[in-house]
């Protein structure tokens, strides 16, 4: 036995240990407020941290050592003063922004809550259902993803595909198929204000909340949510664009699910695809965003497609097997959009 890779190994699960206690506490520093009380601050004494952000005193010198410790905050010890820096808080006290990170933060409670159940379902097999993650689970992945649907989805994503959007500012017809809480529909709403707009979602919460987010931006008579799967759903005159963000992966029936989108579209419309960025090759994705997803999935996106009787595909479902599917769907066309993200991968579809 090499004890040097014993030694590194004992390291390196110390170092994943940390990195799990460093989420915990970023989720801390996110919904308390921390994060956002340190903004711009500059150096800061424990005293006035509790000031600006109206908490409990002995929480707060905790946190503020523990993110001294993973390296989230700067600390001069004879000043006795922490710092966020600007740069920091740029990804985890900006909520709202196309860079703000912190929503990762609220996965890793929702996740780990569900780690009984999923150890379960390695023996009894079955998996955890979308539901059972509730409300928080819903709120945590539009912390995740309504930054990036809000300043990139009209204004850098679709831009890939002109003659989309000349269609939608003309008064085109969209369908967001998992909709989730509808931040896709409210942009494309604000962007295409002629457009016909309509979310689906078998979720009755997200659909809920995503009616009330429509109203709260005075949208709700543009938009129409409705919680049914694509089997429920008729096409009418059928569709110039179907987007499906972060979802395929998740599908319960992905094949016959593709199948329908198909169906919806219009012969010479298109199928736009947001599918986490991960390589085809497992070695590929030794790196700490494939992990990451590996997680999601065995925890959130996997486990519950296994739950409700599917296939289970996982978040890593990668390129090769999203155009497998498209290509068994009967797309005849299928695009890798030239969009640059560090967690994303783009996609065209077209019957």
């Amino acid at each position: 036995m090499d004890k040097q890779r014993v030694k590194e190994f004992a390291g390196r699960v110390f170092t994943d240990m940390a990195g799990a206690m460093a989420a915990g506490m970023g989720y801390l520093g996110t919904q308390t407020g921390l994060f956002r009380a340190m903004a711009g601050q500059g150096p800061m004494q424990l005293d006035q941290v509790v000031a600006a952000a109206g908490l409990q005193t002995r929480y707060v010198e905790e946190w503020l050592k523990g993110m001294v410790a993973a390296g989230y905050l700067d600390h001069d010890p004879e000043a006795e003063s922490f710092e966020l820096p600007d740069e920091h808080a740029f990804l985890v006290a900006s909520e709202g922004t196309d860079h703000f990170m912190g929503g990762l933060f609220h996965m890793a409670p929702v996740l780990m809550q569900v780690a009984p159940r999923v150890a379960t379902a390695f023996t009894e097999g079955g998996g955890v259902p979308f539901t059972h993650y509730g409300p928080e689970g819903v709120a945590a992945l539009d912390l995740i993803n309504r930054g990036q649907y809000e300043h990139r989805l009209t204004g850098e994503w679709l831009t890939a595909l002109p003659e989309i959007t000349e269609r939608l500012a003309d008064g085109g017809r969209v369908l967001d198929v998992g909709c989730g809480v509808g931040r896709v529909c409210l942009a494309l709403a604000q962007a295409f204000p002629h457009a016909d707009i309509v979310g689906i979602d078998p979720d009755a919460g997200s659909i809920e909340r995503a009616v009330a987010l429509a109203q709260e931006e005075g949208l709700s008579e543009r938009i129409r949510f409705i919680a049914k799967t694509t089997t429920e759903f008729e096409p009418g005159d059928g569709f110039d664009l179907i987007t499906a963000c972060d979802c395929v992966h998740d599908f319960t029936a992905p094949q016959q699910t593709l199948d329908e989108i198909r169906r919806l579209l219009k012969p010479d419309g298109v199928l736009f695809v947001v599918e986490p960025k991960v390589a085809d090759d497992l070695l590929d994705n030794r790196n700490p965003v494939a992990t990451m997803f590996y997680g999601f999935s065995l925890f959130h996106c996997m486990t519950q497609s296994l739950a409700d009787g599917g296939p289970g595909l996982g978040t890593c479902l990668g390129p090769a097997g999203l155009t497998a599917l498209l290509r068994e769907a009967g797309f005849s066309r299928v695009d890798t959009l030239p969009i640059r993200s560090q967690v994303n991968h783009f996609y065209a579809a077209r019957p």
